[in-house]
């Protein structure tokens, strides 16, 4: 796919808004576990992902992370070109947790679109209000979600990203998408293993069980 088909409002520019950001586009290839954006280091720029997986995450000032969103195919991450929305203070680091290559728009040129183009603006507005939904999603799950919940929910995403009950994933890395430390989530874990929901092994966790897995969701 070109960037022409995946950009979401392409047929709404004019030629010379079109010409713009052709002629400042960059396309960019990651691999996995790459820091693509630290809020406390750069303006990126805006990120429309051609192929790839990028996690956009938090860290405490106790230096715990926890995920805030995951983008996919043909989204796009707004957050990296904070240095345009003035109103934007806290920082936000985005990480390819796949091999990743994404279309980079300079947040100057956008901005300048941004302004020019209803159609655009309004785009981004849309995309801003998903995020900050994704995100009060997030405070809503930890604040009122048990943690055993919230890990049976991640566990049941992750087979659905990755399409297959068996995740090679570390207690850690989960432990950083959900805002917990590993030894929290390895005593969890292994309560799962002891329901026979899950089966462990060094860096594997798969599932045996999936509608015990879902049963926690409902209860």
């Amino acid at each position: 796919m070109t960037f022409e088909t995946a950009f979401p409002v392409w047929n709404k520019l004019n030629s010379s808004q079109k010409n713009r950001l052709l002629d400042t586009l960059i396309t960019r290839k990651v691999e996995k576990g790459t820091i693509i954006h630290s809020g406390a280091i750069n303006c990126t720029g805006l990120l429309l992902i051609k192929s790839g997986q990028l996690r956009a995450y938090m860290i405490s000032q106790e230096g715990r992370e926890i995920t805030l969103y995951r983008l996919f195919d043909y989204d796009m991450c707004l957050f990296s070109a904070y240095c345009i929305m003035r109103s934007i203070e806290f920082e936000i680091i985005v990480e390819a947790e796949k091999d990743t290559e994404v279309w980079v728009i300079p947040a100057e040129v956008y901005k300048n679109i941004m302004d020019e183009s209803a159609a655009v603006a309004n785009f981004t507005n849309e995309v801003m209000g998903t995020r900050f939904t994704d995100v009060m999603w997030l405070v809503e799950q930890i604040l009122w979600k048990s943690l055993d919940k919230r890990l049976a929910k991640f566990l049941y995403e992750e087979t659905l990203i990755e399409e297959s009950n068996s995740l090679k994933i570390t207690h850690e890395r989960i432990a950083n998408h959900i805002g917990s430390h590993r030894e929290v989530i390895t005593r969890m874990l292994h309560h799962f293993q002891n329901e026979d929901i899950v089966k462990l092994s060094r860096g594997l966790i798969e599932i045996i069980d999936e509608e015990k897995l879902i049963s926690l969701l409902e209860d």
